[in-house]
Formats: C-alpha cells, structure tokens, sequence
C-alpha cells in the first residue's frame, strides 16, 4: 500500500468512526429531546460538531486528491467513489435537512436526515473495506 492509500485509509478510518458515532449516539440524543427544547439543543449540537465534520471531511478531501494524484489503484478508485457518495448525501441532503430542522423539529425532514445518515454510514464503512484489499 501506498503512502497516500494509507492516509487516505486513517482517514477513512476516522470518518468511519465519526458516522457510527453520529448514527448511534448524536442523532439518538437529538431524537430525546422535548419539542420545547429543541431550539437550543440543534443549535448546541450544530456548533459542537461542525468543527469535526470540518477537519473529518477536509482529511477526506486531501488524503483523496493525494491519492488520485498518486494513480489510485482499484480499492482506492472505490473508495474515492464511496467517499464522494458520503459527501454528496452530506452536501445534497444532510447539510439542507439540518439547515431545516434549525427552524424546528420536522418528522418528514428528520426522516430524511436519518436515510441521509444511513448512506454516509455505509458509504464510510464501504470505503474502509475497499481500502483495506488495496496492497
């Protein structure tokens, strides 16, 4: 494996972990919080985590350019493929359903952050695997 495969692996590694924790333990939270309160607790929730979707996605973008620089190999092309899947179901459905949901709780809008989580989840977990074949 190549240096860059290998940083882009760490890196996939991390996002694989930062989604699960997402999936299992912030969003979870999030779900339990009374209707009266859910103002301040989207809010606290939204300032807490968009520094590490920053340094998370942004380790994926260089370690990615990195790799695609090097001349991936096929693991690495469907980990580049997976990875954009997570950043497109951020960009496309997550960011503008958490932009929504600061205005108030929707069950429609949160239904579909939660389908838009589940992708980053898989997309994550896929590119971890594909890396993990690359030798």
């Amino acid at each position: 494996m190549e240096l860059a495969e290998i940083a882009l692996l760490a890196a996939a590694a991390v996002h694989l972990g930062f989604q699960v924790t997402v999936t299992a333990v912030a969003y979870p939270a999030l779900a339990r919080v009374p209707p009266d309160q859910w103002g301040p607790a989207h809010r606290a929730h939204t300032r807490a985590i968009t520094p590490v979707v920053v340094v998370v996605y942004g380790s994926l973008v260089v370690t990615g350019g990195w790799v695609l620089w090097s001349g991936p190999r096929v693991g690495a092309w469907v980990a580049l493929a997976a990875t954009a899947v997570a950043l497109l179901a951020t960009a496309l459905a997550a960011a503008p359903a958490h932009g929504r949901l600061a205005g108030g709780r929707d069950p429609l809008v949160w239904r579909r952050l939660l389908r838009a989580d589940l992708v980053r989840t898989l997309a994550a977990a896929v590119a971890v695997a594909a890396l993990m074949t690359v030798r």
